[in-house]
C-alpha cells in the first residue's frame, strides 16, 4: 500500500527498540530466541530421553504431557516448564541491557526426574544456527566439547554464545557428562530436526568413573542434508548426562562489554532470576488486582501462566505470502513483509491470524500498551495496494512448514473480522498522536476495503465474500471469513445473503474511526454517519430481525431441509468401484428467508453493543442466553443452540462439528462485556443483565481453571456438555482473556 509504513523504519532495530530486539520470538519450538531481524540469527534447545523421540517444535499430540510458560513479561525474563514422560525441564531465561546490539542474555536449563528409580540417559542439544547471513566460529574444549561459538551477524554485530559446564542441583558442584559436537550447513531453519536426527547415530559411549558405560546417540558431524544445498550454517553442542542437572548458556554482546559488570551465570543469574519473579508478581497484582479481589493464590497462578504463555507466543516473521488475486490465473507471492505478533496455539496455530489478534491485542494492551501498538502498527503494514490484509499470515519456511498444503494459499476476497479495531478503541485514549497519524490512512483504507468488497444486496447490508463453493460437498458451505467457519449460515450461498455479524463488525469499526477521525482533526463526517445509520435499532430490526425465529438472524437462499447421505458414484469401466462418498442432499427446496440458526452470530447486535439499553429485543436474547435448551451451559455460552438442526452435526465425512455448539473464549468474552455494560447503563434490563453476567462469569473462569489444572492447558475450545478442553492445546491466544474476566476489566 503506497500510505507511509505504520512502523517507522529502523523503529524495531536494537538502537530504537533494544528492550524487543531478542526474545523468545520462536512461538513453534519449546524454548528458542532469536532478534527481530529479517534472515535473523536463532538459538534453541532440542532434548532426547534415550529410548524416546527427539523434542524440538511443539507439536499437539507428541506425548508431552504438560508445557508452557509459568512467568514471562514480554521484554526481559521467563520461566516455562515442560514435563515429559517423567522428565521435568524447567527453561528460564534473563536479558541483560547494554551497547548497542540488544545487549546480553542468559538461560537456565534444570533438568530433573519425578518418581523413584534409576534416571534414563538424557541429552540436551544447544544450538545456533543462521539464516542467509551471519557467520560462526566454534570455540572447541580437548576437541569435541563445543565451548563457545564467536559470531557476528548484520544487525547483531560480533556476540559470543558460551556453554557452561553441567552442574548438580542446588548448586551442587559439576556434574559428569559426555559431549558431542555437530557443524552443519542448514538448507532452511525448517528443516534444523530432520538435520539433528539425520546426525544422530548410536556410537557414543557415556562412561562416568566407577560405574556401567552405556552407548546412547550422539551428533555426528555431517555435511548436511543430501541434495538440499545449504543457505545457512548450524552449529550444536550435545550435553548427555544423568539428571538432575543444571546447565547455562551466556549471550554477551560485543558492544556491551564495557557495560557489563560480570557474566550473567551462576548465583548472579539466580538473583536476577528472583529480581525479576518479585517484579513480574507485583506489575501483575498492580495490572489486574487479582489479589485484592480475594482470587486464590491458584487461580493467580493459573491466571499469571495465561498471559505469560500469550507473552511466550509472541513472534517474529519474515518472507511472502502466497496469494490468489481476481486479478490474476496463478498464485502469486505477496510483497516480502514482516509481522510483529501473538499466536493462537504454539502447537497448532504458530503464526499470525488477522481476527485472533484483536482479540489478543485486548491482553496485551492492557499488560503493555506500547507492546500491543507496536505489533497493531506491524499487522497494517501488511495492508496491499487494494487496502486488504491476508486473514492468515503464513511468512517464510518455518512458518509454511507447519501449515496445511490447501490452507497456504489466500484469496483476496476474503475478510476476516476488523477485531483490530476493538483493540484500538482500547489503546485510543493513551495512544501518542504521530502514532495514530501514521495508522490512520492504513485503516481508513482496510475499512474502505471491508465496505466496498463486502457489501450486501442493499444499503447497509453486509456479506461474507469467498464461502464454500461446492454446495453438494457440506451440509452448510462453510464461511471461513467469518471466523466462525462451520457456523450455520445460508444453505445455498448467494448474492442475496445478509450477514448479521459482519453488519455489527462494520457499525463497530465505523464508530472507532469516526473517534479516531475526532482525536486527528481528520473529516469524520463519513464514518459518524455510516456508524449512526449502523446502529440504527429500527433498520437493524428490518434488515435482521425473524419474527418468525424470535432473534436475529441472517438472510439467504435457505432451506433447513438438507441432510447427509452416503453415495455410490457410477463406476467408471475398467476400474476398480468408487468409494461411497457422503454428499448434501436437500429435500426441500431453498427459498428466500431468514436463517434459522440460534447462536453466537444472533447475538451479535448484543455482543457489541448495538442494542439500545432499552431495546425491546434484548429480552428475547437474554432469554436465548440463559436458556438451558439454547445456548446456556454450567461452563460458558455454547456457540450453538442445542435445539438447532445443526447442533454438533459434521459438515463433511472429514470435519467434525466446531462453531456447533463448542464453548468459545472469545465470544464469551464479548458477552460478558456486554452484559457488564448493559448492567451498568439506566435501562429496563439493567438488573436481568447483571444476574446473567454474575453467573456467565462465574462459570466460564470456573471451568477454563478446573481445565487447566487437570490438563496443564488453555485449550482451543470447550465441550458443552461438561466442560472438558477441546481442539488445539495449548492455546493462550484468545482463551487467554479468561484473565481479563478474572479482573473484570473490559
Amino acid at each position: 500500500h503506497p500510505a507511509p509504513p505504520a512502523v517507522t523504519p529502523g523503529s524495531t532495530g536494537p538502537l530504537a527498540s533494544p528492550t524487543y530486539f531478542w526474545g523468545t520470538y520462536r512461538p513453534h519450538v519449546y524454548f528458542g530466541m532469536k532478534t527481530r531481524s529479517p534472515r535473523a540469527v536463532v538459538t534453541g534447545l532440542m532434548w532426547l530421553q534415550h529410548g524416546g523421540n527427539l523434542r524440538h517444535t511443539s507439536e499437539q499430540n507428541d506425548g508431552v504431557s504438560r508445557y508452557g510458560w509459568l512467568m514471562h513479561d514480554g521484554e526481559n525474563f521467563g520461566v516455562q516448564e515442560i514435563r515429559d514422560e517423567g522428565l521435568v525441564l524447567r527453561t528460564e531465561f534473563v536479558k541483560q541491557p547494554g551497547g548497542d546490539h540488544g545487549g546480553d542474555w542468559s538461560w537456565r536449563v534444570t533438568a530433573k526426574m519425578e518418581g523413584k528409580g534409576p534416571a534414563p540417559l538424557l541429552s540436551l542439544f544447544f544450538y545456533v544456527a543462521t539464516d542467509g547471513q551471519g557467520t560462526l566460529r566454534p570455540v572447541l574444549e580437548n576437541g569435541t566439547r563445543l565451548a563457545a561459538v564467536a559470531g557476528t551477524a548484520e544487525e547483531l554485530g560480533d556476540f559470543t554464545l558460551t556453554f557452561l559446564p553441567p552442574t548438580g542441583e542446588g548448586g551442587e558442584g559439576p556434574k559428569y557428562a559426555s559431549y558431542n559436537f555437530l557443524a552443519a550447513g542448514v538448507p532452511g531453519l525448517h528443516r534444523l530436526t530432520d538435520l539433528v536426527r539425520q546426525s544422530l547415530r548410536e556410537s557414543s559411549m557415556f562412561s562416568p568413573p566407577g560405574r556401567p558405560r552405556r552407548r546412547f546417540f550422539g551428533v555426528s558431524s555431517t555435511g548436511g542434508l543430501p541434495g538440499e544445498p545449504p543457505r545457512g550454517q548450524l552449529l550444536l553442542h550435545q550435553v548427555t548426562l544423568e539428571p538432575p542437572a543444571v546447565l547455562e548458556v551466556t549471550l554477551e554482546s560485543g558492544s556491551a562489554a564495557g557495560a557489563r559488570r560480570g557474566r550473567l551465570a551462576g548465583p548472579a543469574l539466580s538473583a536476577a532470576l528472583a529480581q525479576h519473579t518479585a517484579t513480574f508478581e507485583q506489575r501483575f497484582e498492580d495490572t489486574f488486582g487479582l489479589a485484592a479481589r480475594g482470587v486464590s493464590l491458584p487461580q493467580r497462578r493459573f491466571a499469571q501462566a495465561a498471559l505469560s504463555e500469550m507473552l511466550g507466543g509472541i513472534g517474529f516473521f519474515h518472507g511472502r505470502s502466497l496469494l490468489r488475486s481476481e486479478h490474476r490465473e496463478e498464485p502469486v507471492p505477496g510483497a516480502e513483509s514482516m509481522l510483529f505478533t501473538a499466536v493462537p496455539s504454539r502447537s497448532c496455530f504458530p503464526r499470525g491470524f488477522l481476527w485472533d489478534e484483536g482479540f489478543h491485542l485486548l491482553l496485551l494492551g492492557r499488560w503493555d500498551p506500547a507492546l500491543a501498538r507496536d505489533i497493531l502498527a506491524h499487522w497494517l503494514d501488511l495492508l496491499n495496494a487494494d487496502g486488504w490484509i491476508p486473514r492468515e499470515q503464513i511468512l517464510g519456511d518455518e512458518a509454511r512448514a507447519r501449515v496445511p498444503p490447501e490452507f497456504v494459499l489466500q484469496h483476496s476476497e476474503t475478510a476476516n473480522p476488523p477485531t483490530l479495531l476493538l483493540a484500538l478503541e482500547q489503546l485510543l485514549p493513551d495512544a501518542p498522536l504521530p502514532y495514530l497519524r501514521r495508522l490512520f490512512p492504513r485503516l481508513r483504507a482496510w475499512f474502505e476495503w471491508l465496505n466496498r468488497t463486502q457489501a450486501g444486496p442493499e444499503p447497509f447490508t453486509f456479506r461474507w465474500r469467498g464461502r464454500d463453493t461446492d454446495p453438494e460437498r457440506f451440509l452448510n458451505p462453510k464461511t471461513l471469513a467469518s471466523g466462525l467457519d462451520d457456523y450455520p449460515r445460508a444453505s445455498h450461498p448467494s448474492a442475496q445473503e445478509r450477514h448479521l455479524d459482519l453488519r455489527c463488525w462494520m457499525a463497530l469499526g465505523a464508530r472507532v474511526l469516526a473517534a479516531l477521525a475526532e482525536r486527528l482533526g481528520e473529516p469524520l463526517a463519513p464514518y459518524r454517519d455510516m456508524a449512526t445509520a449502523l446502529s440504527d435499532n429500527d433498520l437493524l430490526d428490518r434488515l435482521h430481525w425473524a419474527p418468525e425465529l424470535g432473534t436475529f438472524a441472517d438472510f439467504g437462499n435457505h432451506s433447513a431441509a438438507v441432510t447427509l447421505r452416503w453415495h455410490r458414484p457410477a463406476p467408471v469401466p475398467g476400474r476398480p468401484p468408487p468409494a461411497p462418498q457422503l454428499r448434501r442432499e436437500v429435500r426441500e427446496a431453498p427459498r428466500p428467508q431468514f436463517v434459522g440458526a440460534l447462536g453466537y452470530v444472533s447475538l451479535f447486535p448484543l455482543l457489541l453493543q448495538l442494542l439500545q439499553e432499552d431495546s425491546p429485543r434484548l429480552p428475547a436474547l437474554l432469554g436465548s442466553m440463559r436458556n438451558e435448551k439454547q445456548l446456556w451451559t454450567p461452563f460458558g455460552l455454547r456457540s450453538l443452540a442445542r435445539d438447532s438442526p445443526w447442533y454438533l452435526r459434521r459438515n463433511t465425512e472429514h470435519d467434525p462439528p466446531y462453531w456447533r455448539g463448542s464453548i468459545w473464549v472469545n465470544i464469551n468474552f464479548l458477552a460478558l462485556r456486554a452484559l457488564h455494560g448493559y448492567a451498568r447503563a439506566a435501562g429496563l434490563h439493567r438488573e436481568r443483565a447483571a444476574e446473567l453476567y454474575r453467573e456467565l462469569r462465574h462459570n466460564l473462569v470456573g471451568n477454563v481453571f478446573r481445565q487447566y489444572e487437570a490438563t496443564g492447558f488453555l485449550w482451543e475450545h470447550y465441550r458443552d456438555s461438561d466442560g472438558t478442553g477441546q481442539g488445539c492445546h495449548p492455546f493462550a491466544g484468545w482463551s487467554a482473556l479468561v484473565v481479563l474476566a478474572m479482573a473484570e476489566d473490559y
